[in-house]
Parts: C-alpha cells; sequence; structure tokens
C-alpha cells in the first residue's frame, strides 16, 4: 500500500456531526457533512439508524442539505432545516392559495412582516431556511412545515407534537424596505455598536422573535416579549426549547444596551406569550437550556461574560423568575467544549454533560444533589466524544480517533447511572470504512513536557504510520496551533494530520497555556497578555520533540488558524528555528484592529480601551516586533472575515516584505472566518505544505516529500 494520501479524496469523505436520538431512544438521526465537488460545496445529509444496530443507516435527505435534525415526541416525526424548493403541496393548483396565507405573523392581514406567507409573496430566486418533517412510520417525502419569509433559523415541537416554536427575523416595513435596498446593493446603514459579526455580515436592525406556528393550520402566533438581542445573539441566537409543562425556554441578553455586554439569561415564556419568567440575573452567558423530563427544571451552560477564560459550567434551576441556581459542575473545575452540545437530563435528578478534561472530550455525570462523576475512563485508548444526546434508556456518542473519522455508537444509559466501566458501546455506522482501511492513517499520542517555567504542558502528537525514529530517524514537524484561545486539542481524525502524517510529518498540536480543559488556572494564566506563555509552549514542545529524537531541528514548521495564527506570528519574532511558517487569519496589530472586528466586547474587557491603554495594545501585538522576524511567511486571510478581518493579514505581509523576508499573501474571496468551499480547503492545505516543502532543506527542488509515491 502506497502511503500517501491524495489531496482529491478529501472530496470522498462523509464526517458525522451531529446526533439527535428519538423520545424513547430506538432511532438515532445523525448528520454527515460532505462534498458536492460540482457545486464546489459542502453540505450535510440527514440520516436514521436503529441504536440495537440491527441495521445500517438509511439515507433521508439527497437534494439539498439539512441541519438542526428534532425528533418530534411521537417518536416517528424527524424535523429539520434546510432550504429547499418550495414543497409542491403548496405550490398546487392556479393560485398556490389552498392554505389561506392571508395573515402575517402578527395576525395582521398585510402578510410584510416577515411572517407566515403560505399564498407566495416571495420573489427570491434562492430558498430560505425552514423546517420540514418526515413521517416515518407512513414514509414518504419530507413535508414543509413553515413560510416564513426571511426563514428560520431555529425551532423545537411542542409536547404534543403539534406545534412548533420557531425563531425568525420579523422585519416592520421600513425595515423590509432596507432590506430589499440591501439585496440589490444599497447603501449599508447600521446604528448597532455590534455593527458586524463574521458570517453574519453587516447587521441591522430588525428583531428576531418567537413564533408558535400549528403544524395542521400553519396559523402563527408571534411571542411580543421573546425576542432577541445582545451583540452574541447572530451567533447564539435564541436557543428555544418547549418542555413538558407547555413552557418554552430561550436565551437572550437583558442589558440596557445588549450589544455592549455579555450576559445572557435564560427566560421562559407561556405558548401564547403570557407568563414570562427571567430565571438568571445576567450574571452569566448562558446557553443550551434543556428542560427535565417532569418540565419543572432546566439544565443550561453558564459562563463568566466577561473572563471567557473561567469554565464554563452547568448549571440547573427551577422554572420560577429570579430562580436559585446551582452549578452542577464547578468541583470538577472543566469547562463544557465550546460547541460540544447541550447537556441532557438522565432522570429528573442527574444531567449528563460532555466535559473538556486535559487532551479529551468525556462525558460527566452530574447529580442534582451529590458530587459529580466522570464517566468512563475515556470511551477507549485515544476516543474523544465529538456529539451527544441522551433520550429514553440511551446514549449516542459521536466518537472520534486519529485512526478513524467519527462514528455513531450508543450504549444503554443505565451504565451512566451505575456508574459502568469498561466498554458497554454498539457501534451504529462504518463512515469511510474502505478509505479508513486503505488509507495510512496516523498514529497518534499525548506526549507531556516541562515548558521554560517548568510548568507540565501536554501535546497531541500524531506520528506517520509505523513511525520509529531509531529506525526511521527523527522526521520533519509541523507545529499546529490550535485556535480560541479558549479551546483545546483532543486525539481524532483530521484530513490535514493524515495528509501532512502520510507524507513523512509529525504533527505537533500544543494544548498550550489558555487551553480552557486543564482548569481555570490553566486557562486564565494568558488573561491580559498575549505571545509570550503561548509561544513558549509552542517552542518548548518542539525542542522536547528534537531532544527525544522524533523531530528534525532543521525542519521544523509552524502554523496556526486564527488564534492559532496569532500565536505563529508571535512564535516567529521569539525563534528563528523554524524553517517555515503561516499564520493564517490572525491579528497581528491590535491597536489598529479595534473596532474592525467583531470582537469589540472582549478586547474592551480583557486589555481596557486602546486610547486608554495604547501601550498594551502595542505590547500584545506581533507587529511591534516585525523587525524580529526572519522566518519565510505565508499568510492567508478571508476576504471577508470579520473576527480577524484581512487588513491584519496584509500589514502583516507588506511590513516583512519590507525587510526583505521571503512572504507570501493569499486571499480567500468571498470568504469569511472559517474556509468553506472544498476547492479553497484543499488549495489552503496544498498552500501550506508546498510552502514548506519550498523551505525544507530535507527537500531537493522538484522532490516530493516522503516515503513513497502518492497513492
Amino acid at each position: 500500500m502506497d502511503e500517501r494520501i491524495d489531496l482529491e479524496e478529501f472530496y470522498d469523505l462523509r464526517l458525522l456531526t451531529d446526533l439527535a436520538l428519538s423520545p424513547d431512544g430506538d432511532r438515532l438521526a445523525f448528520l454527515a457533512s460532505e462534498s458536492d465537488p460540482d457545486a464546489d460545496e459542502s453540505r450535510t445529509g440527514l440520516y436514521v439508524v436503529p441504536t440495537d444496530g440491527s441495521r445500517d443507516p438509511h439515507r433521508l435527505t439527497r437534494a439539498s442539505a439539512a441541519s438542526a435534525p428534532t425528533w418530534g415526541p411521537d417518536g416517528d416525526t424527524l424535523g429539520f432545516l434546510a432550504a429547499r424548493e418550495t414543497d409542491l403541496d403548496r405550490r398546487a393548483g392556479r393560485s398556490g392559495d389552498d392554505h389561506d396565507g392571508s395573515e402575517g405573523a402578527d395576525g395582521s392581514d398585510d402578510g410584510e412582516d416577515g411572517g407566515s406567507n403560505w399564498g407566495g409573496g416571495r420573489t427570491d430566486d434562492d430558498p430560505r431556511s425552514q423546517v420540514w418533517t418526515f413521517d416515518l412510520a407512513r414514509g414518504g417525502d419530507a413535508r414543509q412545515e413553515t413560510d416564513f419569509e426571511r426563514g428560520v433559523r431555529e425551532f423545537d415541537f411542542g409536547p404534543e407534537g403539534d406545534r412548533l416554536v420557531v425563531s425568525a427575523r420579523d422585519p416592520t416595513d421600513e425595515e423590509a424596505e432596507y432590506l430589499d435596498r440591501r439585496e440589490e446593493d444599497g447603501p449599508i446603514e447600521v446604528t448597532r455598536l455590534q455593527h458586524k459579526y463574521d458570517g453574519a455580515g453587516w447587521l441591522d436592525d430588525v428583531t428576531t422573535y418567537l413564533f408558535v406556528v400549528d403544524r395542521e393550520s400553519g396559523e402563527t402566533e408571534r411571542l411580543d416579549d421573546a425576542y432577541g438581542a445582545g451583540s452574541g445573539e447572530p451567533l447564539m441566537g435564541l436557543q428555544p426549547a418547549w418542555g413538558a409543562t407547555d413552557r418554552i425556554a430561550f436565551c437572550r441578553s437583558s442589558a440596557d444596551d445588549p450589544d455592549d455586554d455579555g450576559a445572557v439569561d435564560v427566560f421562559t415564556v407561556a405558548p401564547d406569550g403570557a407568563d414570562l419568567r427571567r430565571l438568571t440575573d445576567a450574571s452569566l452567558r448562558c446557553s443550551v437550556p434543556t428542560w427535565s423530563p417532569d418540565g419543572t427544571r432546566l439544565a443550561f451552560a453558564g459562563g463568566n461574560p466577561e473572563n471567557w477564560y473561567e469554565p464554563t459550567e452547568v448549571y440547573a434551576a427551577s422554572d420560577e423568575a429570579g430562580a436559585d441556581r446551582e452549578s452542577l459542575s464547578a468541583s470538577l473545575d472543566r469547562t463544557l467544549p465550546l460547541g460540544g452540545g447541550r447537556p441532557a437530563w438522565l432522570d429528573d435528578e442527574h444531567v449528563v454533560s460532555p466535559i473538556a478534561d486535559e487532551a479529551w472530550t468525556r462525558l460527566a455525570v452530574l447529580p442534582l444533589d451529590g458530587e459529580p462523576r466522570r464517566a468512563y475512563e475515556r470511551q477507549g485508548r485515544h476516543r474523544t466524544v465529538s456529539a451527544f444526546d441522551l433520550a429514553g434508556d440511551t446514549v449516542a456518542l459521536g466518537l472520534t480517533t486519529a485512526d478513524d473519522t467519527p462514528q455513531a455508537f450508543a450504549l444503554d444509559a443505565g451504565e451512566l447511572r451505575d456508574g459502568g466501566t469498561g466498554e458497554p458501546i454498539r457501534r451504529l455506522t462504518s463512515l469511510n470504512a474502505d478509505w479508513v482501511a486503505d488509507a495510512p492513517l496516523p498514529d497518534c499520542d499525548v506526549v507531556g513536557y516541562e515548558n521554560s517555567d517548568g510548568e507540565r504542558v501536554e501535546a497531541v502528537v500524531y506520528y506517520p504510520t509505523g513511525f520509529d525514529p531509531d529506525e526511521d530517524g527523527p522526521a520533519p514537524a509541523v507545529c499546529s496551533i490550535h485556535g480560541g484561545p479558549m479551546s483545546y486539542d483532543a486525539p481524532g481524525f483530521r484530513f490535514a494530520n493524515a495528509y501532512w502524517t502520510g507524507r513523512g510529518y509529525v504533527v505537533v498540536k500544543p494544548n498550550y497555556r489558555g487551553s480552557t480543559s486543564y482548569g481555570r488556572e490553566f486557562s486564565e494564566s494568558l488573561k491580559g497578555s498575549r505571545g509570550d506563555l503561548e509561544s513558549d509552549d509552542v517552542v518548548s514542545a518542539m525542542d522536547h520533540l528534537v531532544a527525544a529524537g522524533v523531530a528534525d531541528p532543521d525542519r521544523l514548521f509552524c502554523t496556526g488558524f486564527s488564534y492559532g495564527g496569532i500565536t505563529t506570528a508571535h512564535v516567529v519574532t521569539r525563534t528563528d528555528e523554524f524553517a517555515a511558517a503561516a499564520p493564517e487569519h490572525g491579528i497581528y496589530d491590535f491597536y489598529s484592529n479595534f473596532g474592525t472586528d467583531d470582537n469589540h466586547n472582549w478586547h474592551e474587557w480583557e486589555f481596557g480601551m486602546p486610547w486608554e491603554n495604547e501601550a498594551t495594545y502595542r505590547d500584545v501585538s506581533s507587529i511591534t516586533r516585525v523587525d524580529e522576524i526572519d522566518t519565510p511567511l505565508l499568510i492567508t486571510a478571508g476576504e471577508e472575515d470579520w473576527r480577524c478581518p484581512p487588513t491584519q493579514a496584509e500589514q502583516l505581509y507588506v511590513s516583512v516584505r519590507k525587510r526583505g523576508v521571503d512572504a507570501k499573501l493569499v486571499i480567500y474571496p468571498n470568504e469569511h472566518h472559517d474556509v468553506g468551499k472544498p476547492k479553497r480547503a484543499t488549495h489552503r492545505l496544498e498552500e501550506l505544505t508546498e510552502w514548506f516543502r519550498r523551505h525544507d532543506p530535507g527537500v531537493t527542488k522538484g522532490e516530493e516529500l516522503g516515503r513513497s509515491g502518492g497513492r
């Protein structure tokens, strides 16, 4: 077998991304991302599989991407969001008015406020995201449940399954006229402090509300007191959840100036819009509210709205205004994974949640009355949780290792109640089985080492298949630095890791100080600073591997994306030991950056205002030490990245070129902070690899790196 992975194989992968268990736990819906090479788009397919492992998964969607799989209470209705062509049932007939679309979302008769619009009125060619449902008992294609003019962002089923709660934008007539002008490239007009958000674009004053939708009649009712607000709302949404006692939970800011405040509260409201209750007190950044089975309590994630280095904890509170809340996970000193899914109720007295635990993501059982405990050692060697759900008597896990793509597994919830050990896990999927069997996937280990301050730090290290430094000698090594910094690396499959290890590189991913999975003290050590601690931990990792004979000191390379790009730039101001580096989508001048990205509140909290603390902003900026950079730099950016604006990449590029440093600038048009299109993703990996090869003293001109030819 050849030992290389071709870039084109990226298009063959189908990667599990999300899980949703049916109420009885007997069936699992999951999403898998995949590439559409002809359209150059990433899409997600929706699948269902029985959790007893009795048959292979069945694919439900084929024509378009799906998201947010959500089961109805009957266990046969499966809802999802998709931007599909309007349901034929809504278009049949000469006028398409069978559903009586005369009423707008607020009961008015003008149909102009972005609400339910059954009879048409849409002029956009591109469909908006709506709620669709499959009836798995009767079969057939999905049914369109909503027709909001501006689309639906989130939804949940009512306890009887006959109603939906959805979040949707609801512009006034004046706001709708402005949106129409914007769609025709009219001038942008912003009055909000949070004037932009990465991926969402330039922000406007249109309010997002919760609506209750009757599934049979299509009638909608807007809940006037359940609306979106806050600087984080473009990313977080309202996160509606409908409980067993017929109340709806959601999250929003209640601050006087929500764009200038990071706090987010948990609210509940009756489905007719009455009896609004605020459960929290504006002291937390709350998210993912989840009802207990009896509908009397909510579990939710809560973090410090200013100090993001503090662990985000799991809280529980009763459904009462100003309720007393209790942290269920505080004594663990561990955070919830960013974007790692919501906590789930094992029963009315226990919550289960993923936690970030050193170089792993694992489960914790959190009793309402008692001490929290970790569930299982690690779900298997070097296996980490990538997705999670719990329902009935079943726990569903997405698990990944370095040598397998994420797969879905199921286990009995009783094992969590009883504190079981071992591997009571049923594998439900075999995504990419043939590809995995043939691919030269890496070996992996978590390596501990000391930084220059004598503190223990860990790195996740990926090795070429069968690599033995005693026999093979030291290898070229790529240090790949995670973003955040409120994040961490855990063993798992990444195409880039396999691509590089298949070409003979060792890939090193340090969990530098500031990484959130080692407790508050380790994470908070980075607070108020940039560059010194992280770069020390990065350099110390490479020095450790060089001393161990794993990494070739003349063939070291460094790259990182987002905060990893920020750190990469600091690393090359600190040392010249890397043959080449690639800071990607980073910030290099925090002073000039202020107000041009979507993170002004974070920067203000951590560093103060730039005109009041100019010295601090200059000190945390790598651009002020650009005269110390001699390492060749490949610098990348997204043209519409508003988390780390492309002007930052331009500044760094021009500055090092002025000094005569070999450098290249790559800008991805129409891309935001992430590089989303498959052709861009493969191009990015190819650019990085070619940059390292070009500056690798162990590679002669025209020579391919690695121990054998391509696959």
